[in-house]
């Protein structure tokens, strides 16, 4: 399985120029923890995360308003293609310690894929296979 067949293909970016609290809202109007930060010709740069606004901004007392997303993004992108496998992405992951890989195909995002993302595709396979050994009778051997 490939990471283009589980992936998320609307991916919501923000500027490195924008304010967290702008940032904050977007994730809040889309119910996710993350955003994708471009640069002006729509290159992906970095990655805000709902943790790097607790750690870096709530918690260190400053305003968010005030705060640029450069000041608090990830700037070290890590990155997969979309035909890379699903295990290879996890392998990634885990490698690097990280929940969220955007999708890069020649040099453009075209989407994000995230550990919730490999874990219910899991989870569904697992199903789908439980389902087919309840389905199938235990046959005897030697009768």
């Amino acid at each position: 399985m490939q990471v283009i067949e589980v992936m998320i293909k609307d991916v919501k970016t923000v500027r490195a120029t924008d304010n967290v609290k702008d940032a904050s809202q977007i994730m809040k109007e889309n119910d996710i923890g993350s955003l994708i930060v471009v640069s002006g010709s729509g290159e992906a740069i970095g990655i805000i995360t709902e943790r790097d606004i607790v750690i870096d901004v709530v918690a260190e007392g400053k305003n968010a308003e005030e705060t640029k997303i450069e000041e608090i993004m990830s700037k070290n992108l890590i990155t997969i293609s979309p035909e890379k496998s699903l295990e290879e992405a996890a392998d990634i992951m885990t490698e690097h310690n990280i929940k969220r890989l955007p999708v890069i195909y020649q040099g453009k995002l075209v989407g994000i894929v995230t550990a919730s993302d490999l874990i219910t595709y899991e989870k569904r396979l697992i199903e789908k296979l439980s389902k087919l050994f309840a389905l199938s009778p235990v046959k005897k051997i030697g009768g």
